[in-house]
């Protein structure tokens, strides 16, 4: 079959690779009608991540049609179409059984390694590195789902690819974003990163009541999507931050601010030390926009982190933090814990997940539209990938 596989730094390649077989009766096989390439997936681009090997298949917002089911697996059949949450999980552990499958006990095989980097071991992630299992994503023509009775979700009929594909990552993490933020209705929410994971916890913010959300980035297409979604916006290359939200909040600062970007903020945003640590081996992440966003919470108030970090961060200001009262809430996405509400939602019409999409391609021209997302070119937003397209001539 084909796949995106990862070769190095800024090295995507679209090539033949053995297809997926059932390694346990629990296992499912899918072939891959629609998938997405999601912005963590660009920290693997740009070497952010440790353990990536020549040849790992990358990908994790994944869909598609079963096309072969394990003796044990009771809940799908042959013929479901499904879309896969990016959390592995076996549905059964001592996390699991609470609804945080995202730190299932059972699903990574590498757990070694990720105690040594983070003390305990979250769940394991499809196509994103050996600290989190190695297992192969579904940026492919096929994909192994393992626990398949605790993860996919079956597709009800009327309803497109396009509109429950980002069930497997981008709106549970950006709806997880807004709920974090304990949104009782009448709050200001501020979000950093119009990119899709903010696009969604926009609108996920107004679904639970917010009465303003503002969002800040750079990319004018980005700040057009949000504004037609009612957010105000701020381009911190044009505005102070700071300055602008504390006149939007008559100088009391947001109710909560969300951080949908992580470890890679614009290499234009003011964190050159940042990055001088890193090629020093000072830090592993560079937090600009979570000292930012703690800065501009008002006192009691909320900083929601769902962009990704992999290791240390320098300089964070906790001093603020705690002497002013901010509660931290953060998390990769128990997608598992979300799916019902928010399929709902998507049944009701109150949301339409595809309005992110941006550009459709066959898996041939995911290697070039890694770096067209990555650089932000051609106003892109989002990526959907279709391993049945044909290439253009």
């Amino acid at each position: 079959m084909k796949a995106l596989a990862w070769h190095g730094v800024g090295d995507i390649r679209c090539e033949s690779v053995p297809d997926p077989a059932l390694q346990d009766d629990r296992d499912i096989i899918i072939k891959v009608t629609s998938c997405a390439i999601c912005g963590s997936d660009l920290h693997i681009f740009d070497g952010m991540i440790p353990e990536m090997h020549k040849g790992d298949i990358l990908g994790h917002e994944t869909m598609g049609e079963v096309v072969d089911v394990g003796r044990q697996v009771s809940s799908l059949k042959v013929g479901d179409r499904v879309v896969v949450p990016f959390t592995i999980a076996c549905g059964e552990c001592f996390f699991c059984t609470r609804g945080y499958y995202s730190a299932c006990e059972r699903s990574n095989p590498d757990k070694a390694k990720a105690e040594k980097l983070w003390g305990h071991s979250p769940a394991g992630l499809f196509g994103y590195s050996h600290i989190l299992g190695g297992y192969p994503g579904g940026q492919a023509e096929y994909l192994r789902v393992p626990f398949a009775d605790a993860g996919p979700l079956k597709v009800p009929n009327g309803l497109s690819d396009d509109q429950v594909l980002f069930l497997s990552d981008i709106f549970p993490t950006g709806y997880m974003a807004a709920d974090f933020c304990n949104i009782k209705g009448g709050e200001t929410i501020a979000i950093w990163g119009a990119g899709p994971v903010g696009q969604m916890a926009i609108r996920s913010a107004f679904l639970l009541g917010a009465e303003r959300v503002v969002a800040i980035d750079t990319v004018p297409e980005r700040l057009a999507l949000a504004r037609q979604s009612g957010a105000e916006t701020i381009d911190f290359l044009a505005e102070d931050v700071y300055e602008r939200l504390q006149q939007i909040t008559h100088g009391r600062g947001a109710d909560a601010c969300i951080d949908a970007v992580g470890t890679e903020p614009n290499r234009s945003s003011g964190d050159r030390i940042d990055q001088i640590k890193l090629a020093t081996y000072l830090a592993t992440d560079r937090p600009y926009v979570l000292r930012q966003a703690i800065q501009c919470c008002r006192n009691f108030g909320t900083v929601s982190i769902v962009g990704v970090y992999g290791g240390f961060v320098d300089q964070v200001p906790m001093g603020s933090a705690i002497n002013r009262g901010l509660s931290f809430r953060m998390a990769q996405t128990p997608v598992q814990h979300y799916l019902p509400k928010l399929l709902d939602l998507i049944q009701s019409g109150a949301i339409d997940p595809s309005f992110v999409v941006t550009h459709r391609a066959p898996l041939d021209d995911g290697p070039q539209l890694y770096k067209t997302f990555r650089d932000k070119q051609d106003g892109c937003i989002k990526v959907v990938l279709k391993p049945g397209m044909q290439a253009a001539a």
